[in-house]
């Protein structure tokens, strides 16, 4: 449905930002102000996010299955029957993700402006902000998949920029490049899932296209016979989501991310880029819903990578590495819902866990930048010293915790129960949500524990820091407040059903047109009203984590702070596989990087130095030297030699004549 709001001024207001900050900030460099480059970094979101209420407050004034889809900007790419156009694509789902990328990516904005201070790049920094904003919006409004790979890449060379920011230290430039490479993998299963697509399209004589409009149209599905591909597109283009959103084997990358500012960490890994695979899934519903195969791959890896990464955050010292693993664990999550087919409730759990994690990195940010330290054993009793910092810090650990009525806990209960009621996948649900328990259980002891060392107890720095700690200023402060205020409220979205007066569920009745085609190949419960069991094992998962946050509390603020000293000495070949990250890092080193190192050598030997270098060059030059000592003898500049050789030429020619 064609419209008259300017959706397309969405992405193209942080591309201008960047192109001014990048240009003008560039030339000018000092003479340009501070609050110049981030007011006007900080208006192109903010501008967006003005534009995303009013396409939200449109849709929710027209008939449910309303999509906002201008007319395209050009015809990008035309050649035989394949037609890809510049145009863009907003629907319920995409509005939600324009509300939280631009709200949040504003508050961040407004923390950075004060959080980048005196940083001698700070123009920079902000250019790339901006560049980052205009891919993560391009990657969610782009009508078709190939626009969506546009913002795909974008985001990715963005966070490459961002994560080695401080690119004179060597180890901030290895984790760039190293989420850059990672990222690269996963794309490449991305291209081959849309590759497939033309293939099926091609195959049986249709017009190629890429835009979702028409690749989820039933007769379209039916005639091209997607279905029959849809396990293999599905897998591939999962490979790309595990690369992107950190899911197993392709997670390693973001736990080193945390070399960038703070502020990167909090937009990349809590409200954008991460969340760009679980966006894709759901996009793609009509196609993962026809195949129980990809279903039941996309929730078994984000089961094992929920349980998997949650066990390492049990035992990390550096704040932000906690906060990554944390966000690794909770995208696992996210896939389990997705995954099974619960995709509003895979949503509702990008929308709650940009809140808290956002609240969460910036405050671990406001800390960082009070003690100049990330190891939580050099912290301790900061709440005094910080006491908007360490509320807000514990309001948003209360809420990923899943605290009942707290935001956390009406996502993540809602997806435990609905990948166990799930009929989808072809590993019964109950296993996944034994696994979705465990990790939540985790989740609640490391989140404590780093609350406790962080913010409780006696402050265990040095006597010089402890001297000059102080409250954050209020440009980082305010957004700390507004996200953690939202990670308390915002749950109340998606109210479940239970709810006395709560019949519906407002976020699941806004995204019911985009997934209801999808619907009616999926399945949930025995068609019996299962509240009871819903209620009974909501309560066991809420009561199992709050006895672990309990233990964790008693364990680094009560009366049993020898405890974790005991465990560490009766478990410790496992502590120290768990502080080493199950070494998976050391293997793939050994399995992966040094072969190619080892190959590459090979490689350079005989190719490079042996044949490019040996033959092509040493022996050719070698050879080119001896024809010039050869040849320099009729060049030397003696008359007579040259006499002599006109002479010797001359009977030469009359033997050979007489000869002949």
């Amino acid at each position: 449905m064609e419209t008259n709001i300017p959706i397309h001024l969405i992405v193209l207001f942080p591309l201008l930002g960047a192109i001014i900050n990048g240009t003008i900030g560039g030339l000018l460099r000092r003479k340009m102000s501070e609050s110049a480059i981030a007011g006007i970094a900080s208006a192109a979101t903010f501008l967006p996010f003005m534009i995303a209420v009013e396409v939200f407050f449109t849709l929710k004034g027209m008939p449910e299955n309303a999509v906002l889809q201008p007319a395209p900007m050009f015809d990008w790419i035309i050649s035989g029957n394949f037609h890809v156009p510049m145009g863009f694509y907003v629907d319920h789902m995409t509005s939600v993700f324009l509300l939280f990328v631009t709200g949040i990516g504003f508050l961040i904005h407004i923390y950075s402006a004060s959080y980048m201070h005196d940083d001698p790049g700070y123009y920079k920094f902000f250019t790339y902000l901006n560049l980052f904003m205009f891919s993560m919006l391009m990657l969610v409004t782009g009508e078709n998949l190939l626009l969506m790979f546009v913002g795909w890449e974008g985001v990715g060379v963005c966070s490459y920029l961002l994560i080695g920011y401080w690119y004179e230290d060597h180890k901030n430039a290895d984790a760039g490049k190293k989420a850059f490479i990672t990222n690269r993998v996963g794309d490449f299963g991305f291209l081959l899932g849309m590759f497939f697509i033309l293939y099926a399209l091609g195959t049986h004589d249709m017009p190629l296209t890429l835009s979702f409009d028409k690749l989820m149209d039933p007769a379209v599905l039916a005639q091209a016979n997607l279905g029959g591909y849809a396990t293999i597109i599905c897998l591939l283009m999962f490979v790309g989501a595990m690369g992107k959103s950190a899911q197993i084997p392709l997670f390693v990358w973001l736990p080193d991310a945390m070399a960038g500012p703070t502020s990167v960490s909090a937009l990349i890994h809590a409200a954008t880029m991460v969340t760009a695979g679980v966006f894709m899934v759901s996009r793609m519903n009509f196609l993962f819903s026809l195949s129980p195969e990809a279903m039941t791959v996309v929730t078994g890896i984000g089961a094992a990578t929920a349980l998997f990464a949650a066990t390492i955050g049990i035992v990390q010292n550096d704040i932000k590495k906690v906060l990554a693993y944390s966000t690794v664990s909770q995208l696992g999550y996210m896939f389990m819902g997705v995954g099974c087919g619960a995709y509003a409730a895979g949503l509702f759990h990008v929308l709650t866990h940009a809140f808290f994690k956002a609240c969460l990195f910036l405050g671990s940010g406001s800390v960082i930048h009070a003690v100049h330290s990330q190891d939580v054993r050099e912290m301790g009793g900061l709440r005094k010293f910080m006491p908007i910092t360490g509320w807000t810090f514990l309001l948003s650990t209360l809420a990923i915790i899943g605290t009942p009525l707290f935001s956390g806990f009406f996502s993540k209960d809602e997806i435990l129960w609905k990948v166990f009621s799930q009929n989808n996948t072809l590993i019964p649900g109950p296993v996944f949500w034994v696994v979705g328990v465990l990790g939540a259980m985790c989740t609640a002891f490391y989140m404590v524990r780093v609350y406790c060392l962080t913010f409780e107890g006696e402050f265990r720095g040095s006597e010089k820091t402890k001297h000059h700690l102080h409250e954050s200023p209020k440009l980082m402060t305010i957004p700390l407040i507004v996200l953690a205020g939202l990670a308390v409220v915002g749950g109340f979205l998606g109210m479940p059903h239970w709810l006395p007066g709560h019949p519906h569920n407002f976020f699941h009745d806004w995204l019911h047109p985009v997934f209801a085609a999808s619907d009616a190949n999926l399945s949930f419960g025995n068609g019996e009203d299962q509240t009871a069991l819903e209620l009974a094992l909501m309560a066991i998962s809420v009561g199992l984590a709050a006895l672990m946050a309990l233990l964790a509390y008693m364990m680094y603020a009560g009366k049993k702070k020898e405890l974790p000293g005991k465990i560490r000495q009766s478990v410790g070949g496992l502590y120290t596989v768990l502080l080493n990250k199950y070494y998976v890092d050391e293997l793939y080193v050994a399995v992966i990087v040094n072969p190619i190192k080892r190959f590459s050598s090979v490689c350079w030997r005989i190719i490079d130095d042996g044949i490019i270098d040996g033959v092509l060059v040493n022996r050719v030059a070698g050879l080119s030297v001896k024809l010039g000592g050869v040849t320099k003898l009729l060049t030397s500049g003696d008359v007579q030699r040259y006499a002599a050789f006109v002479f010797i030429g001359f009977w030469a020619l009359m033997v050979a004549w007489i000869a002949g």
